[in-house]
């Protein structure tokens, strides 16, 4: 019995890995055709708005915003923001209080393969997924992905999806005030709404257009138009 235990450890331990890993390689060619957290809400009742686009056809703005927002390293750092952390956990000793630290290609990786919530076992594959797609896939194309998949509200996904539900737009055209809007709601889309901002919705994507200006040579990784 603990033999056949054991191998079914193994065989469990290598689909953790090796799925994840040829999914990788695929995704910096084509598109995510949809990720378990688009499942789990369409179950839930939810709807499935979702359009897949390119980097090409995704804002420069939306992407300098979100960078501004969420990861202000993205361009230089292998993942893990290790400086966040420190911060996080300083704040908690001092405050009490425990923030986010993710990266957005930590964030990636989450959106990609795992489950929504917090647990050990989905932060442990969470730190193993996000060097892969450090190892992998370029910075633009991390980027592209999160763009693509990522939760703006509930059953919109991606930067297409949101830009025609909040804002009757595309990706492409997204303005630096809609693109600051977008990124705004991003640490809880569920409660805030990027087309009805809140004043603190107001605030943060003003806060979000300011950032931008001050990161200069760390928006390196972003082509130009």
């Amino acid at each position: 019995m603990i033999p056949l235990l054991k191998r079914c450890l193994l065989w469990l331990a290598a689909l953790l890995v090796l799925a994840p890993l040829l999914l990788t390689l695929a995704y910096r060619y084509v598109p995510v055709p949809v990720t378990p957290l688009m499942v789990i809400r369409l179950f839930e009742g939810e709807g499935l708005a979702k359009d897949w686009q390119p980097s090409a056809h995704i804002s420069n703005h939306l992407k300098m915003a979100v960078i501004a927002s969420e990861d202000n390293l993205f361009c230089r750092h292998r993942g893990f923001d290790w400086k966040a952390f420190g911060d996080v956990l300083n704040e908690f000793r001092s405050e009490g209080r425990l923030r986010g630290g993710s990266t957005i290609s930590m964030q990636t990786a989450k959106n990609l393969y795992l489950w929504p919530g917090r647990s050990y076992s989905r932060k442990v594959l969470e730190a193993l997924y996000t060097p892969m797609l450090e190892l992998i896939l370029p910075k633009e194309r991390i980027l592209t992905l999160y763009l693509n998949i990522a939760e703006f509200g509930p059953g919109i996904y991606g930067a297409e999806a949101a830009a025609q539900a909040y804002f009757n737009t595309s990706a492409a055209n997204l303005s630096r005030q809609q693109a600051a809007q977008l990124a705004a709601v991003l640490p809880n889309p569920r409660v805030y709404h990027a087309g009805r901002p809140s004043p603190y919705i107001q605030r943060r994507a003003a806060t979000i257009q300011t950032r931008i200006n001050q990161l200069g040579p760390l928006l390196a990784c972003i082509r130009a138009s």
